[in-house]
């Protein structure tokens, strides 16, 4: 049941994240809760930033995509680490700034950016942004120049893979809403135009094929396609691409069953396999970029609730009404993604008990989970879900107006808050 290594029993029979009892963590925060083991975020950053060092190009580097989530503690931990921050909008860009990262190291994405997005990321001459098609990029051309500026640009194209992924986070097929196809020729004549366009620096290209990616098939198939996208534009224009960002997508184990992906070796096959197509395109080879999220945050984060009544319908299910749900964790409601929880006061205990998790919102469909197998639950209990660390806070909302969860970092033992709770008076902060 506590498929991670950073979840254990202690003497009391409580659960514990990275050696410090959860109950502790809700009697002196409250809940709902999310708690984040900033020892494994920083071990995962490690673990792909030397991967990277070690079996891609000189020039290669992991950015953090912080829409897993965003908040300045993460910015700071990601360049702290050596990662550089991938963002999708101008809030996430302010956060980033406001966090001290340097605007070099951030490259913006995003297939639907507005001016205000594109004049802010210019002004501020951030390292990169990925353009997602013609019309975007000749907007780009305009901004610089009205603002005096160059921009280093990606053109995000979509090589027409799947992954046989989940349909919802599956990015790489051609009739998909990021990106310009490879496949029909489009993406060459897009990029025909781009290398005669003024005020950009076509870096190169960037593409993301999907999410919850367990092994590097799929990514071994990117990188073919990629690199004969890239000799085919080398042999019709001339033009040497330098950057080539592959995307995220590495998966996480959500539950038991789920095997722990090898992120280091798959880039490590990346890495091989791209050599191998070089050579054999006789192309230099370019300088990797990936975006990493879920696989650095993920796993490390579980949030506590507090059951606050238990029903059990005749014939029917026990539900365990939490005083969270679908607004602090949306991916059942949204995904039917499914989480392993338990009982935080009996963690050692065997799961005796098939539960419905109902969350507290005025919807039928406000779930965290269905058939889920957990201790017999108590009124007063603290349940804890986990590997909630990505697209929780991130997605978090004020449905019913009820505030949003703060966060409590542990490191080494020790708990901080890194974002405070909200309170009633921030929700109606901006009702006139």
């Amino acid at each position: 049941m506590l498929h991670q290594q950073n979840l254990t029993v202690n003497a009391a029979g409580h659960l514990a994240l990275a050696g410090v009892d959860v109950l502790d963590l809700a009697r002196e925060y409250g809940t709902p809760l999310y708690v984040l083991d900033e020892d494994m975020v920083r071990e995962r950053m490690e673990l792909y930033v030397a991967a990277a060092r070690e079996h891609l190009p000189a020039g290669s580097r992991p950015y953090y995509a912080s829409k897993a989530l965003c908040c300045k503690a993460l910015c700071r931990m990601a360049g702290e680490e050596g990662m550089g921050l991938d963002v999708v909008s101008s809030g996430e860009l302010y956060t980033a700034l406001a966090a001290g990262a340097d605007p070099a190291d951030i490259c913006f994405h995003g297939n639907a950016k507005t001016e205000a997005d594109l004049r802010y990321a210019i002004t501020e001459r951030v390292g990169l942004i990925a353009a997602d098609g013609e019309e975007e990029l000749l907007r780009i051309v305009r901004l610089a120049g009205e603002l005096g500026a160059r921009a280093r640009v990606l053109l995000r194209v979509t090589p027409g893979i799947d992954p046989h992924t989940f349909a919802a986070v599956n990015t790489g097929v051609v009739d998909v809403k990021f990106g310009v196809p490879i496949p029909g020729g489009q993406a060459l004549a897009v990029t025909e135009r781009a290398l005669g366009l003024e005020n950009v620096d076509l870096a190169g290209f960037h593409c993301h094929i999907g999410s919850q990616i367990f092994d590097a098939g799929p990514f071994l198939l990117e990188t073919d396609v990629m690199t004969a996208f890239l000799a085919q534009v080398r042999e019709r224009t001339g033009y040497t691409a330098s950057v080539l960002d592959l995307g995220g997508g590495f998966a996480v184990a959500y539950e038991e069953t789920d095997a722990a992906p090898d992120c280091a070796g798959m880039i490590r096959a990346i890495g091989q396999r791209l050599l191998e197509r070089c050579r054999e395109y006789d192309y230099p080879a370019p300088a990797v970029l990936l975006e990493p999220g879920r696989g650095i945050v993920a796993a490390a984060g579980v949030t506590l609730y507090t059951v606050q009544n238990v029903k059990r319908v005749p014939g029917g299910a026990c539900y365990a009404a939490l005083d969270g749900g679908m607004g602090d964790n949306p991916r059942y409601a949204l995904y039917g993604a499914r989480h392993s929880a338990v009982v935080a006061d009996r963690a050692g205990e065997a799961p005796d008990c098939s539960v419905t998790l109902a969350g507290r919102c005025c919807e039928s469909g406000d779930l965290i989970g269905e058939n889920v197998a957990i201790q017999t639950p108590r009124t007063g209990d603290t349940v804890a879900v986990l590997t909630t660390g990505a697209y929780n806070y991130s997605m978090a909302s004020n449905y019913n107006r009820v505030p949003r969860p703060p966060i409590a970092a542990l490191r080494g033992g020790k708990a901080r808050l890194i974002v405070r709770r909200e309170t009633v008076e921030d929700v109606a902060a901006y009702d006139l």
